[in-house]
C-alpha cells in the first residue's frame, strides 16, 4: 500500500479542550466520535474509573447543558470554536462519600468542585462551617502544620472563605487567619485524602450540596417556584427559600417523570395521590430536568441493587488500597514519628552538643583565664619577690638611716650642744669686746684731750719762742738762721726743756694709742676667724637639721653676733674717719716742722714703719706732727695701705 493511500484514509479530526477544575488539555477528536467516545478519552487521561459521577458540560446561549453520550458530538448543539471547549464536572452526587467514592482522583476532583461551589456560594455554608472547611482544605495541601515552616501570612494568597463571609464579619485577614490554623493545628496526622473526604462529609450535609435549581411555574405566566433535583429525589423550593422544600418526591416515590414541549409531569407511585404538573420556561429545560432525573434515579436503584463484579472489584480495589494506605500512613506515621523522634533527639544531641562545646569552650576560656591569671599571679607574686626583697632591703637601708639618724641625733645634740656653748663663749667675747671697746673709747677721749694740752702747749712755747727772739735778736728776725748756735742755744735752753718734756709725752702717748690700736686690730682678727669658723659649722649644721628647730635658733644667734659685731668702737670710726684727726692735729702747726738742732723751721721727717695684721676694719692716714726741742724732732705718721701695712 502506497503512502498515498494511507494518507486517503487518515480520518479527519477536530480539537476539543478538557477543562477540569484544577486542569486543562486537549485532545484531537475523529469527526464521527461520539460524546461517549470524547468522554472515556478523557477518563482514561484521568485514569478515572467512577465515570457514572461525571459528564462533559459545555454553555450554550447562556444555558449550561451536558453532553449526550449516545449522539456524535458535532451533532449536538455545540459551540463552534477551535477548540471546542468542554468542563469535565461531576454531574450526579453519591448520598454518601465515603462510601461512594472509592478512588482517590474521584474523591478528589469532587473535594475541589464542591470547594469551588462553597467558595462561589453556589452551596451555602454557616461561617462557622466555612473555617472548619478551610482547616481541611489547608490540611491536605500543606500537610500537617509546623510553626516553624507555617509562618503568619502562609494563607495570604489562598482563597478559604467565601466573600459573603468575610463581607458579614469585618475582620482582618491576619485574624481570619489566626482562626483558621486554629483549626488547622488540631488536624494533625491527617493526610491528604483523609483531610479531603473529611471536607466531604462535612459538605454533603449541607441543604444545598447536590442540587441542580431550575425555576419553574405552577402556571405558564408565573415562576415563582423551584425545583432541585438531587441523589435523593426532587423537591419544590420558594423562589426565596432554597434550603427547605415546600414538597418532595423521593425517587423510591415516583413512577414516571414525561415533559410535553414546557410541561413536565411527575406522577407518584401510588396512583391516589395527586400528579404534580409544572412549566418551564424553554423545552430545553425540560430536556435537561429529566436527564438528569433520569441518571440521579438510576444512581439511586443502582445502590440498592447488589453490585456488579466491576464495582466489587472496585470496591475491593479499594478497601485493599485503603488498607494499603492505612498501612502506609501507619507506617509513615510511625516513621514520621520516630523521625520526629529522631529528630527530637537530634535536637536533644545537638543542644547537649552545644551545650556541651559551650561548657568545653567556656572551660577552654576558663582553663585560658586560669592560666592567665596563673601567669598573671607567677608574675605578681615574682613582683612580690623582688618587692619584698627591695622593701627588706629598704627596710635594712632604713634601719641603717634610722641608726645613722640616731647617731646624727645624737652628734646632732653634741655638736647643738658644743654650739650653744660656743655661741655663749662668742657671745661672752662679744660682751667682752664691747666692754673693751667703751674703755678704749674713754681712753681715746682722755688722749685727745691731752693731746689738745700738748698741742695747746706746744703754741704756747712757740709763741714765747718769738717774743723772745724778737726781745734779743731783733735784726735776725727776719733772717733766724744767722743766729749763733751758742745763742740760739742758750736761749732757748729753758723752754726746750719744757719742748722736750712735751715732745717725750707726746711720743709717749702716740706709742700707747699705736699700741692700742694693734692690740685692738689683732683681737679683732683673731675674733673674724673664729666667728668665720663659727659661722662655718652652724652653716653645715644647717644642711642637717633643716627639719629640726635649730635653724631659726641659729639664725637668731648668727644675726645677734652680726649685731653685736656691727657696734664699732667709737675710737676705732675716729681712727677709721682719719681726716678729721689729721685736721685736728695739723690745724695748730705750720706746714713746715720745727727743728731745733739745725735750721728752723727745718723740713727733715723721721718715719717708723710698723706692720700690721688685716683686719676687718678699714682705716684712713693717721698723722701727728710734734715739734721737738734741741736735737730731738719727731713727725709721726699712721696710715694703712691696701697692702694691709700700718706705717708710724
Amino acid at each position: 500500500m502506497s503512502i498515498r493511500g494511507l494518507k486517503k484514509k487518515q480520518p479527519k479530526t477536530f480539537k476539543v479542550k478538557i477543562i477540569t477544575v484544577d486542569a486543562e488539555m486537549e485532545f484531537s477528536c475523529e469527526m464521527k466520535w461520539k460524546g461517549k467516545d470524547l468522554f472515556d478519552l478523557v477518563c482514561r487521561a484521568l485514569g478515572l474509573r467512577e465515570t457514572w459521577f461525571f459528564g462533559l458540560q459545555y454553555t450554550m446561549k447562556g444555558m449550561c447543558t451536558w453532553l449526550k453520550m449516545d449522539k456524535k458530538v458535532l451533532d449536538q448543539e455545540i459551540p463552534k470554536e477551535d477548540p471546542i471547549s468542554f468542563h469535565f464536572l461531576a454531574k450526579f452526587y453519591p448520598e454518601k462519600v465515603e462510601e461512594e467514592l472509592l478512588q482517590e482522583i474521584t474523591q478528589h476532583l469532587f473535594f475541589l468542585q464542591v470547594k469551588k461551589q462553597i467558595l462561589d456560594e453556589e452551596i451555602y455554608c454557616s461561617p462557622e462551617a466555612t473555617v472548619l472547611l478551610a482547616s481541611y482544605a489547608v490540611q491536605a495541601k500543606y500537610g500537617d502544620y509546623d510553626p516553624n515552616f507555617h509562618e503568619p501570612g502562609f494563607l495570604a494568597h489562598d482563597e478559604l472563605l467565601p466573600k459573603r463571609v468575610l463581607r458579614q464579619y469585618q475582620l482582618t485577614a491576619e485574624m481570619w487567619e489566626e482562626k483558621i490554623t486554629a483549626w488547622y493545628a488540631e488536624h494533625r496526622g491527617i493526610a491528604r485524602d483523609e483531610a479531603e473526604m473529611n471536607y466531604l462529609k462535612i459538605a454533603q450535609d449541607l441543604e444545598m450540596y447536590g442540587v441542580n435549581y431550575f425555576p419553574i411555574a405552577q402556571n405558564k405566566n408565573h415562576t415563582d417556584l423551584l425545583l432541585g433535583v438531587d441523589a435523593k429525589g426532587i423537591h419544590i423550593y420558594s423562589i426565596n427559600n432554597r434550603f427547605s422544600p415546600n414538597k418532595s418526591f423521593e425517587w423510591s416515590a415516583i413512577r414516571n417523570i414525561s415533559y410535553s414541549e414546557k410541561e413536565l409531569t411527575i406522577k407518584p407511585l401510588d396512583k391516589k395521590a395527586e400528579v404534580f404538573k409544572f412549566f418551564s420556561s424553554q423545552l430545553k429545560v425540560n430536556k435537561l430536568i429529566l436527564q438528569l432525573c433520569i441518571g440521579n434515579h438510576d444512581l439511586f436503584m443502582r445502590r440498592r441493587k447488589v453490585d456488579s463484579i466491576e464495582i466489587q472489584q472496585m470496591k475491593a480495589q479499594a478497601r485493599e488500597e485503603k488498607a494499603r494506605k492505612k498501612m502506609e500512613n501507619q507506617r509513615l506515621a510511625r516513621e514520621k514519628q520516630l523521625r520526629e523522634e529522631a529528630e527530637r533527639a537530634k535536637e536533644e544531641l545537638e543542644r547537649r552538643l552545644f551545650q556541651l562545646e559551650d561548657e568545653a569552650r567556656q572551660a577552654n576560656e576558663a582553663l585560658l583565664r586560669s592560666q592567665e591569671a596563673a601567669e598573671l599571679l607567677a608574675e605578681k607574686a615574682q613582683i612580690a619577690e623582688e618587692e619584698a626583697k627591695l622593701l627588706a632591703q629598704n627596710a635594712a637601708e632604713a634601719e641603717q638611716e634610722r641608726q645613722r639618724l640616731e647617731i646624727t641625733a645624737l652628734k646632732t645634740k653634741e655638736e647643738k650642744r658644743l654650739m650653744e656653748q660656743k655661741m655663749r663663749e662668742a657671745e661672752l667675747i662679744a660682751v667682752k669686746l664691747v666692754k673693751e671697746s667703751d674703755r678704749r673709747a674713754k681712753e681715746a677721749e682722755h688722749l685727745k684731750q691731752d693731746l689738745h694740752e700738748a698741742r695747746e702747749a706746744e703754741r704756747k712755747a712757740k709763741q714765747k719762742l718769738l717774743d723772745i727772739t724778737r726781745l734779743n735778736y731783733p735784726h735776725m728776725v727776719k733772717y733766724p738762721q744767722y743766729l749763733p748756735t751758742d745763742t740760739r742755744d742758750a736761749n732757748f735752753d729753758k723752754g726746750s726743756i719744757k719742748l722736750d718734756l712735751k715732745d717725750v709725752d707726746l711720743k709717749r702717748l702716740s706709742f700707747e694709742i699705736e699700741r692700742e690700736r694693734l692690740d685692738y686690730l689683732e683681737k679683732s682678727k683673731k675674733f673674724e676667724d673664729r666667728l668665720k669658723e663659727l659661722k662655718s659649722e652652724i652653716h653645715a649644721l644647717k644642711l642637717e637639721e633643716k627639719q629640726s628647730g635649730l635653724y631659726s635658733h641659729w639664725t637668731e644667734v648668727l644675726g645677734s653676733l652680726d649685731r653685736s659685731l656691727g657696734n664699732t668702737p667709737s675710737w676705732m670710726k675716729t681712727f677709721e674717719t682719719g681726716d678729721s684727726l689729721d685736721i685736728n692735729l695739723q690745724r695748730p702747726f705750720p706746714a713746715y716742722s720745727l727743728n731745733t738742732t739745725s735750721s728752723w723751721p727745718c723740713t727733715n721727717k723721721i718715719q717708723h714703719a710698723v706692720p700690721v695684721e688685716k683686719s676687718s676694719f678699714q682705716t684712713n692716714s693717721l698723722v701727728a706732727n710734734s715739734v721737738g726741742t734741741g736735737s730731738r724732732k719727731q713727725i709721726i705718721k699712721v696710715q694703712q695701705h691696701d697692702s694691709d701695712v700700718i706705717y708710724i
